[in-house]
């Protein structure tokens, strides 16, 4: 594997989180519990959306066959996508959206943190970008959490529920496999053993803080990395990925 073989797939995986979660937001757009919650949401997955565009084109640069981002993301079958499964999970209820951008925006601001002192240029500058939307996602998150946490009896237990069904997909953040411990050797990619050190007693901080109990590290969902994932990315990829196959000529 050389080193662009692996940055082109390093770029894809994090594209791919952007993507996807910021796919399942959209999915809220005139959906929230109020006007200002429902702009919030939408605002947010627009930042996920643009940041996903950069990590693409990069790929896409990286690759060398005249491909586009929109190519990558309209024309990669499920087994080609490479988010972490949390991303995909669907928004059963208000305290899973918001347990899911909690788990997943403290990882993502770790992760963005150490991947500002990249030796790749190009991953810095999206990085830098990105970290100033992310530290608003993460506020915005746990501002909830605190709120439903100490709020109703019934906002209390929704939210409990929400963390304890969504933990399970929080192991898979952090595995490393040879695309990662290439780029890390070379001083590219993020070192997920740090930002796992850094991300558990953050959490753990926030929950106790809103009454919650942590969920215990048992069973762990695992495949997001090598394109298997739940029956969920599969129904959003058939909504996303319509109309560029029905009509593969089509211009606008």
């Amino acid at each position: 594997m050389t080193k662009q073989d692996a940055l082109f797939q390093y770029c894809l995986r994090l594209g791919d989180d952007a993507l996807i979660l910021g796919h399942r937001l959209a999915e809220l757009c005139s959906r929230g519990p109020f006007l200002e919650e429902d702009l919030a949401q939408t605002n947010i997955a627009l930042d996920l959306t643009g940041r996903a565009q950069l990590y693409f084109q990069y790929a896409a640069d990286l690759e060398g066959r005249g491909q586009t981002a929109d190519g990558l993301v309209y024309r990669r079958p499920e087994r080609q996508i490479y988010n972490h499964l949390l991303c995909e999970q669907p928004n059963t209820d208000f305290a899973y959206v918001i347990a899911r951008q909690l788990l997943f925006s403290a990882f993502d601001r770790f992760l963005l943190e150490d991947l500002c002192t990249s030796k790749d240029e190009r991953l810095v500058e999206i990085a830098a970008k990105a970290l100033k939307e992310t530290r608003y996602h993460l506020a915005h998150a746990s501002d909830w959490v605190y709120r439903l946490g100490l709020g109703t009896g019934e906002s209390h237990r929704r939210m409990q529920q929400a963390l304890n069904d969504l933990w399970p997909y929080t192991g898979e953040l952090f595995e490393i496999d040879d695309v990662g411990l290439h780029l890390l050797e070379a001083g590219i990619a993020a070192d997920l053993h740090t930002i796992r050190a850094l991300w558990t007693p953050e959490i753990r901080q926030m929950l106790q803080k809103a009454g919650f109990e942590q969920p215990a590290d048992d069973y762990m969902h695992t495949g997001g990395l090598k394109g298997i994932h739940s029956e969920h990315l599969g129904h959003m990829l058939s909504e996303m990925q319509y109309l560029v196959r029905a009509y593969p000529e089509a211009t606008w």
